[in-house]
């Protein structure tokens, strides 16, 4: 194997898994650890992924986070339908936490009247239920991500500690078998980990592009998720995957 062709193999790998070890890849190409180091550390120079201990770690995901008003376009079928469905899952007198995914603002504009109690760090799932008589919301305030129009940071972090909900409904950038639920960057996947532990039951709300990815930073293991709710392309095999883990699907 050339060494141009091998540099494209590693980059395939790492992009693919989201993360490898140095040993793996010389047993994948058969060529000693030392030249899998010295690969890696040329290939990163190049900006083609980052180096960590022990291996390296895709840089395909460490983007931007995709403006809000895009975001409510893709895929904007599949999020309603998820989104009314998870609105069948709430009670009058709940207190429950909404984050900044666009299907949040969806379940946001479609929520009924009742006597609800919202926390979230979305701007725009906050003005969507501020026209709602009987909701009260409280936002998290902290740190403006312009891009999501969520608040993000130490300030949001450390307001969640200060309220306990029946129900948390989020969603993210990737489903992972093995490497469970993940985010765009730091900041977010930080806020997030903390909404799934201040919950009785956590939702997720995750379309089927989103099932198999891998993003850059790790959120929580899919044994911290009580239901997912996707849309109806995902495999019979892997839907009964995530059964043997105990989570309940609902597909719509």
């Amino acid at each position: 194997m050339l060494a141009q062709e091998r540099y494209d193999k590693i980059v395939q790998l790492v992009n693919e898994r989201g993360s490898i070890r140095v040993t793996e890849l010389s047993e994948l190409c058969q060529v000693t650890e030392e030249t899998i180091r010295r690969d890696l550390d040329r290939l990163e120079q190049a900006g083609r992924l980052r180096r960590s201990h022990g291996g390296a770690v895709s840089v395909k995901d460490q983007q931007p986070e995709i403006p809000y008003f895009e975001r409510e376009v893709m895929r904007a079928d599949e999020k309603k339908r998820i989104a009314e469905e998870a609105i069948k899952l709430i009670q009058p007198q709940d207190r429950i936490l909404l984050d900044a995914s666009s299907t949040a603002w969806y379940m946001a504009a479609s929520m009924p009247d009742i006597p609800l109690t919202v926390l979230t760090n979305s701007i725009k799932v906050a003005m969507e239920l501020s026209s709602k008589e009987k909701i009260e919301v409280i936002s998290t305030g902290g740190i403006l991500a312009s891009r999501s129009l969520s608040y993000v940071g130490p300030l949001a972090e450390r307001s969640l500690d200060a309220y306990h909900v029946d129900k948390a409904f989020f969603s993210c950038k990737g489903v992972h078998l093995e490497r469970g639920i993940s985010e765009s960057n730091e900041l977010q996947a930080r806020i997030k980990h903390k909404m799934i532990g201040m919950a009785d039951q956590v939702i997720l709300l995750a379309d089927s592009s989103k099932f198999g990815v891998q993003a850059f930073t790790h959120v929580a293991e899919l044994r911290d998720i009580h239901t997912i709710i996707t849309d109806g392309r995902l495999s019979g095999e892997l839907l009964a995957q995530l059964e043997e883990k105990q989570i309940t699907v609902t597909t719509v």
